[in-house]
């Protein structure tokens, strides 16, 4: 009788152990752990010259540069102004050509953008590594006059 009792106890415990067991329950999947970054980039200064068309009929960009400046008391103690030259580009469609059309060289500007790398190749077959600013929006300050 006690044996009985051992063994039915055994067949339990072990039936209960094969029912538990993954293979017979199916667990959520779980989700993918996505990390969050930030590449934003904003800029407000003068447009350096009128703004060019370059890329491909299936791929247009709008390319200008943007002046900003930094001002500072040097050694001397006389107020010095250094400036830093930006290449912006424009893939949005709407953006560009109201870019394209109406941006002068001059004109100042508010950029928000985010930091691209990529090479060019220049007319000697030379690949040289860039850094653009890829525009999100331009708010337009006024005209260069």
């Amino acid at each position: 009788m006690l044996k009985s009792k051992i063994l039915s106890s055994l067949l339990k415990s072990n039936l209960t152990k094969q029912l538990s067991r993954s293979n017979y329950t199916q667990e959520a999947p779980q989700p993918i752990k996505i990390e969050k970054t930030i590449n934003k980039v904003t800029l407000l200064g003068r447009v350096g010259a009128d703004p060019q068309k370059r890329g491909t009929e299936e791929h247009p960009v709008v390319v200008f540069s943007l002046a900003t400046h930094q001002n500072y008391i040097n050694n001397n103690e006389e107020s010095t102004q250094k400036t830093d030259w930006h290449r912006i580009v424009v893939f949005r469609p709407g953006l560009r050509d109201t870019v394209y059309n109406y941006l002068q060289k001059g004109q100042r500007v508010h950029i928000s953008g985010r930091l691209i790398y990529g090479e060019l190749k220049d007319e000697s077959g030379t690949t040289r590594t860039t850094t653009s600013i890829a525009a999100d929006d331009i708010i337009f300050f006024n005209s260069k006059n």
